[in-house]
């Protein structure tokens, strides 16, 4: 779907992740899992952004589910312990050449 333009993917460390997270619990309250606070910190840029030049879009996520198992992870983050981190480039392609040895077929669907 990115490279077919469909959607725009985005990368952020966890500290802002858990941000995202954290004031959307705030302000609507509900504790989401980190991997759909991901999406709520790029909906906020992304409104961020329209502010900045006052355009008007229609912003869609999906909620995935609650971050009840995540609390350990959201209490490091409120008590400063918790440090950005950015996997690294290398491990990154040992995985994704994992994954094709494990399903060949995926080979097809990344060229």
């Amino acid at each position: 779907m990115v490279r077919e333009g469909i959607v725009e993917a985005r990368a952020y460390n966890q500290v802002e992740v858990f941000e995202a997270g954290t004031l959307f619990a705030r302000s609507e309250g509900i504790l989401l899992v980190p991997e759909t606070a991901h999406a709520i910190k790029a909906v906020i840029d992304i409104a961020l952004e329209c502010k900045r030049e006052k355009e008007e879009k229609v912003i869609l996520f999906n909620m995935s589910g609650h971050g009840y198992f995540d609390i350990a992870a959201y209490e490091a983050y409120l008590d400063g312990s918790l440090m950005p981190y950015e996997y690294p480039e290398e491990e990154v392609k040992k995985s994704i050449s994992k994954l094709f040895q494990l399903y060949p077929w995926l080979r097809e669907l990344s060229d």
